[in-house]
């Protein structure tokens, strides 16, 4: 192993260098830097509240040291995980078939439930078949790593999530990359391009986990078939959440799930469970299930993860009007922001919502201050998002009540007032 696969770089001190095996990473430039981050945020009398346990489900209200705070930073959008049917299918699993399956799905792992869960998820997405995956990011990895090489192209916008990003640079494929919503520019980057490569996979998000923004899925569309591409979708955090029955981007743009060649999307969030799939047509699908090392090297879905995602599908096709209800408080939580002079990114009909603070320690100042305020919404810093773009990122879910949202704007409006004199 070499030391970029260890992270390190030239004169970082390895092994065999002179460091202490019990210090592998001390002389890391890029450790030493989130060192010299700690301190600073110490010497400005910041707490870094990152991986503080809380107890309880992930609701719109969670107990955090004791004391009950506002939730806006779980994904727990239907209100699904914690919900009794959920919970007791995924305990029921465990009483049948343990808590692990314990190998790989194509060696002894695979029990009944995986397969009912796969032909649910392609059923309620209206295509030929789907397969799940043990994580939503390796997810994206293995596929994207998997479907291309270094004769093809993998092409997103610069907002992308990080698993579209290594899964193309696993590829070992050329990276096409354009500034998010500037399709013309897009197109005319492809348009110079597309001799360049041989296939080429023109990933999107239907819902952009930093700001909040839905792909425009017509103009994603017209570029594909313009420039012969292959269109992925990550909907991870549309599906459940958009469309009139909760199906996602397809259903919110009324077009047919065939526009979209490979549906991705995560089982963690609106479907209350872990894990991610892959829908799509029978062969790509089994070219996945025979070929992909992130599924053929990997333990399968466990039982009571498998179970719960397949209890929280057959709630969300009976109950549709969680979806409704839920783009209903996100329009709200938009609403009552502006009243109070807050701008929020995002589209009026997600669930995300982001409120850009710039600097990264002022937007860990502003969220500390809200949290002794009781409310809980988590900063999102570097390297998650560029120096100058940090941000408050709440997650708008069906549980959260108008009550709720008017306790949180003006602590929020008076909070950011006060910024400029607390940084």
């Amino acid at each position: 192993m070499n030391q970029s696969e260890l992270g390190g770089q030239v004169g970082d001190g390895l092994p065999g260098e002179g460091a202490a095996h019990s210090h592998l990473v001390a002389d890391f430039a890029a450790y030493q830097t989130l060192k010299r981050r700690f301190a600073e945020a110490n010497r400005q009398g910041l707490d870094v509240n990152f991986f503080q346990p809380r107890d309880g489900i992930n609701a719109s209200v969670i107990q955090w040291q004791g004391h009950s705070v506002i939730n806006y930073s779980g994904y727990n959008y239907l209100g699904l995980s914690g919900q009794p049917e959920v919970s007791q299918a995924a305990k029921n699993a465990i009483d049948k078939y343990g808590t692990s399956v314990s190998a790989s799905r194509i060696v002894s792992g695979q029990i009944d439930l995986h397969g009912i869960l796969e032909r649910k998820i392609a059923d309620f997405l209206g295509t030929e078949d789907a397969i799940t995956f043990v994580s939503g990011y390796l997810t994206n990895v293995t596929v994207i790593s998997h479907l291309l090489s270094r004769n093809d192209a993998v092409i997103y916008d610069r907002d992308a999530h990080n698993s579209i990003m290594t899964g193309a640079k696993l590829s070992g494929s050329k990276v096409i990359t354009y500034a998010g919503g500037d399709w013309d520019g897009l197109d005319r980057m492809l348009g110079a391009r597309r001799n360049t490569f041989r296939r080429g996979l023109l990933v999107c998000e239907g819902v952009y986990s930093m700001d909040g923004n839905i792909v425009d899925l017509k103009r994603a569309v017209e570029l594909k078939k313009k420039h012969n591409l292959i269109l992925m979708v990550d909907e991870a955090h549309s599906v459940g959440t958009l469309g009139a029955t909760g199906r996602g981007v397809c259903e919110h743009f009324g077009l047919p799930s065939s526009v979209i060649d490979v549906h991705m999307g995560t089982l963690s969030k609106a479907l209350a469970s872990a894990g991610g799939y892959i829908a799509g047509d029978r062969h790509l699908i089994e070219y996945l299930r025979f070929l992909a090392p992130g599924f053929i090297f990997s333990v399968g879905l466990s039982p009571p993860d498998t179970a719960a995602a397949i209890a929280a599908t057959d709630l969300l096709q009976r109950e549709p009007f969680r979806s409704q209800e839920l783009r209903e408080r996100s329009w709200l939580f938009r609403q009552l922001a502006r009243e109070h002079g807050l701008s929020m990114r995002g589209d009026e009909s997600s669930p995300v919502s982001s409120m850009i603070v710039g600097d990264s320690n002022a937007c860990v100042l502003l969220s500390q201050r809200l949290l002794a305020a009781g409310i809980y919404v988590q900063p999102i810093v570097y390297p998650a998002v560029s120096m100058d773009s940090a941000r408050l990122r709440f997650f708008i879910t069906r549980n959260h009540t108008a009550e709720q949202f008017r306790a949180t704007m003006p602590v929020l409006a008076r909070e950011v007032s006060l910024l400029p004199a607390l940084g």
